[in-house]
């Protein structure tokens, strides 16, 4: 039987407050365990919750992003729930009344573009985390990231394939980023996503019984573990099975998902008012005044890049995943007007020496300024661009200028005629063969004759000029 698969996502991005949710202990990632809590985050009686203000900002400017109805009037409901990180025994969350609803982005469908609808974002706070060590007997739990802020976005059952979740993810993601709420570190945990995936016989409008997956931290592994879990759906119906309404882990070694916990339904959860936090109401003229100070977003800023500097949208789609990598290449641009040049190194030497350092490109050694300068040199004929991506990496590592590299190393381009003129007639006397043989048609030669030159000179010779003067002593 042919299948339909029909997926949906939810992703708790981490807001970046400097304090929690509800208390003001702090949210630095991987401080000693148990060292930012509080009565409030620890769940003490008597402990009051008071809103942090910040992350309504972020959880507002997130919405109108991703061109949601942002809600005047929210209220915070007591998700109930028991689990060995969550200390009060409830979760402090959104339910009837998401401070975000109804909105929408697009991604890239093969050669065009799909909607995916948000459903709703909602404010919520983090649970801690449960700490088991091979080779102990119990486990321990650490309630740092308890009472951290998280927007929890979720989506309409919109996605039809493992690429289009990819897609998605890096979008949102992408917007997140360049809003400055969310960092997108999927390794510490701030941009979680479980897909919720189903099958359901082609043409078939009626869903079919949906599985949650969970623990899955990077792209790659969101894609292997759809597109295994829609192998193992489609098998359990073709011999006649029924799928459980669960969730399920993705196993990294393994490569296969495996049952954690039958699915829960929001009625299990026994949602009802927080009676410690009064309604949240937000002025329009203050929702408003947000909407007016949102940055240029990817999406747009790739259409610009592409109508204004003339890039290829791969080109484009590259460089404005990051808001930092668009800023430095714009800053390169101001100074150098060769779009694609600049495009070519700052996604080739530049992203490769970022990537093997480990560097965020915000605090890349190699300033605009440096780029531009190398890039001038080679523009103007004082170096070669061979010679140019050779010394790339010194200029990352050692903090010095081009030209600084350039005059130490004496790399300056020869291109002085009568210089290469006395190197082109020492390297047509020792190869007369090849001499006779370009004579006689074999147009091919020249590019021997001129990387004999190249060599004789130890690479300091400018190929323009070498290949200009040779054709005029060959004529």
């Amino acid at each position: 039987m042919i299948f339909e698969t029909v997926i949906g996502v939810e992703v708790h991005a981490q807001l970046r407050t400097k304090s929690k949710m509800f208390c003001g202990c702090g949210t630095t990632f991987g401080l000693s365990a148990n060292s930012q809590t509080c009565p409030v985050c620890l769940g003490l009686p008597g402990s009051l919750p008071v809103i942090n203000r910040a992350a309504v900002e972020m959880a507002v400017r997130a919405g109108l992003a991703l061109n949601c109805t942002i809600a005047e009037n929210n209220r915070f409901a007591r998700k109930n729930y028991f689990y060995p990180d969550l200390p009060k025994g409830y979760q402090i969350s959104q339910y009837e009344s998401p401070i975000c609803r109804h909105g929408w982005i697009e991604i890239r469908d093969g050669s065009g573009t799909k909607q995916i609808r948000v459903r709703r974002a909602h404010l919520e706070e983090d649970a801690g985390k449960n700490i088991h060590e091979t080779g102990t007997s119990g486990s321990r739990v650490d309630l740092n990231r308890a009472g951290t802020p998280l927007l929890e976005i979720v989506t309409e059952p919109d996605m039809r394939s493992a690429d289009e979740v990819v897609a998605y993810l890096k979008g949102l993601r992408d917007i997140l980023m360049y809003l400055d709420v969310c960092d997108g570190n999927m390794e510490e945990g701030s941009f979680r996503c479980e897909p919720n995936l189903s099958l359901r016989p082609s043409g078939q409008q009626e869903f079919g019984t949906k599985v949650e997956l969970k623990n899955i931290n990077s792209f790659k592994y969101v894609k292997d573990a759809i597109e295994y879990e829609i192998k193992r759906q489609a098998k359990v119906l073709n011999e006649g099975g029924k799928i459980s309404q669960e969730t399920r882990l993705w196993n990294i070694e393994r490569g296969e998902t495996a049952v954690m916990r039958s699915k829960e339904e929001a009625h299990d959860y026994r949602y009802f008012p927080d009676p410690d936090l009064v309604p949240l109401k937000l002025d329009d003229e203050w929702i408003q005044g947000f909407h007016a100070d949102l940055p240029e977003l990817p999406a747009v800023r790739t259409k610009r890049f592409v109508s204004d500097y003339g890039l290829p949208e791969y080109d484009a789609t590259i460089l404005t995943a990051s808001k930092g990598m668009a800023d430095y290449f714009e800053v390169c641009v101001k100074q150098f007007n060769q779009p694609k040049t600049v495009s070519n190194w700052v996604m080739g030497e530049l992203m490769r020496e970022l990537n093997n350092s480990g560097t965020d490109i915000s605090a890349a050694p190699v300033m605009p300024e440096r780029l531009v300068s190398l890039l001038q040199m080679v523009d103007q004929g004082t170096i070669s661009l061979k010679v140019a991506r050779e010394i790339f990496p010194e200029l990352y590592n050692s903090g010095k200028d081009p030209e600084q590299i350039v005059r130490e190393k004496g790399l300056t381009q020869v291109s002085d005629e009568g210089a290469l003129e006395k190197i082109i007639e020492e390297v047509l006397g020792k190869n007369p063969g090849q001499v006779a043989q370009f004579k006689e048609g074999k147009q091919q030669v020249l590019g021997f004759l001129v990387g004999q030159v190249m060599k004789a000179s130890g690479g300091k010779a400018n190929p323009g000029k070498v290949n200009e003067l040779l054709k005029e002593k060959l004529a």
